[in-house]
C-alpha cells in the first residue's frame, strides 16, 4: 500500500502563487510515476501535471504550462506542484496520485491507483 497526504492548499488572489506538497509514505519503492490532477464542482477531475518517479520525466496540461511545475524530491518521498500566476478558473480540490505500474499515458486517471484525500486551492478575483 502507498499513502498519500496533500498539503499547501488555501486562499490566494488571483496572480498569487502557492506551493502543494504532496509526501508518500508505504510501499514507495513500487511507485513509477505521480501526478496531480483537480477537480471543480460540477466538473471532471481532470489531469494537471504528471512526473516519473525519477523526476526526469514531467508532462503539464496546456492550460497550466508556464504556470504551474511539478517536482519532486527523492530523499523526503515528496512531489511538489508549484502553482504561479494563478487564475479564478485554477480554484479546485486538488488531487495527488501514485502509479505503481508503467502505463501508456500518465494524463489518464486508470494510469494511477493510489490517490488523496484532496487539498483545496481557491483563487478570488
Amino acid at each position: 500500500q502507498v499513502q498519500l497526504v496533500e498539503s499547501g492548499g488555501g486562499l490566494v488572489q488571483a496572480g498569487g502563487s502557492l506551493r502543494l506538497s504532496c509526501a508518500a509514505s508505504g510501499r514507495t519503492f513500487r511507485i513509477y510515476a505521480m501526478g496531480w490532477f483537480r477537480q471543480a464542482p460540477g466538473k471532471e477531475r481532470e489531469f494537471v501535471a504528471g512526473i516519473s518517479w525519477s523526476g526526469v520525466n514531467t508532462r503539464h496540461a496546456d492550460s497550466v504550462k508556464g504556470r504551474f511545475t511539478i517536482s519532486r524530491d527523492n530523499a523526503k518521498n515528496t512531489v511538489y506542484l508549484q502553482l504561479n500566476s494563478l487564475k479564478p478558473e485554477d480554484t479546485a480540490v486538488y488531487y495527488c496520485a501514485a502509479g505503481v505500474a508503467y502505463y501508456s499515458d500518465y494524463s489518464e486517471r486508470a494510469a494511477y491507483d493510489y490517490w488523496g484525500q484532496g487539498t483545496q486551492v481557491t483563487v478570488s478575483s
